[in-house]
């Protein structure tokens, strides 16, 4: 087993780049959930056990280089699964004044919110991580007729190099969760005998429980009786 306690680099890095090549990749495959973690025990595709003990807030990102030994000619390289990102963007409605980016910041932060889509934003662009089929999405883009943005769909690992952890974490650490779908709500369920109310001729009102509706009235007159 290797003990993992920091990240080399990036195999996209030049310097790791040349330092990768001809050498026995190891991959560590995590999905979106075990990618925030920095305490882990896992395997790599090739059967290497690894035991990863980051320091606090830092976190592992596709293509990260965790392990290299030039003596046996191993490394070790993340890899995850990412789902894939829709990205608007509103830097046309930008150029066109002020009053017209409110109004689109407002209307699309609306339709996102009503769907409970999850959101970063970075510039004039945003990312929403896909959580439900890509036509549903696209339809739901459609639907609000948003003038002046664009938006189209990307693979996750395109985005999340560069992203902050926090923004990482916002759009790919709920992937597994269940959609969101608003559901009508349920009918109450039957509350059983009502307390009986009523009012008394000097305008005061109370109620009996179940069991004593039935008391005898003799003892008060209620309104409108002799």
């Amino acid at each position: 087993m290797i003990l993992i306690e920091s990240i080399l680099g990036h195999r996209d890095d030049p310097h790791w780049a040349q330092q990768l090549q001809g050498k026995t990749l190891h991959r560590l495959q995590l999905n979106q959930w075990d990618a925030q973690k920095n305490r882990l025990r896992t395997h790599s595709d090739l059967g290497l056990e690894v035991a990863i003990s980051l320091p606090r807030l830092s976190f592992m990102k596709d293509g990260d280089v965790l392990y290299f030994d030039a003596t046996s000619n191993q490394a070790l390289v993340v890899e995850i699964a990412l789902r894939d990102v829709l990205v608007i963007e509103i830097d046309e409605a930008a150029g066109l004044g002020p009053e017209l980016l409110a109004r689109t910041c407002f209307e699309l932060g609306h339709a996102l919110g009503n769907q409970h889509w999850p959101a970063v934003v970075k510039g004039y662009t945003v990312y929403v991580p896909l959580t439900v089929d890509q036509k549903v999405m696209g339809s739901v883009m459609r639907t609000h007729h948003f003038e002046h943005v664009r938006y189209h769909f990307i693979p996750g690992s395109e985005v999340i190099r560069y992203l902050a952890p926090h923004e990482s974490r916002r759009l790919f650490a709920g992937a597994d969760a269940t959609p969101h779908a608003h559901t009508p709500a349920p009918k109450p369920a039957d509350p059983g005998p009502v307390a009986d109310l009523h009012t008394h001729e000097d305008g005061t009102r109370h109620s009996h429980p179940p069991a004593a509706a039935a008391h005898a009235h003799s003892r008060h007159q209620h309104a409108g009786k002799p």
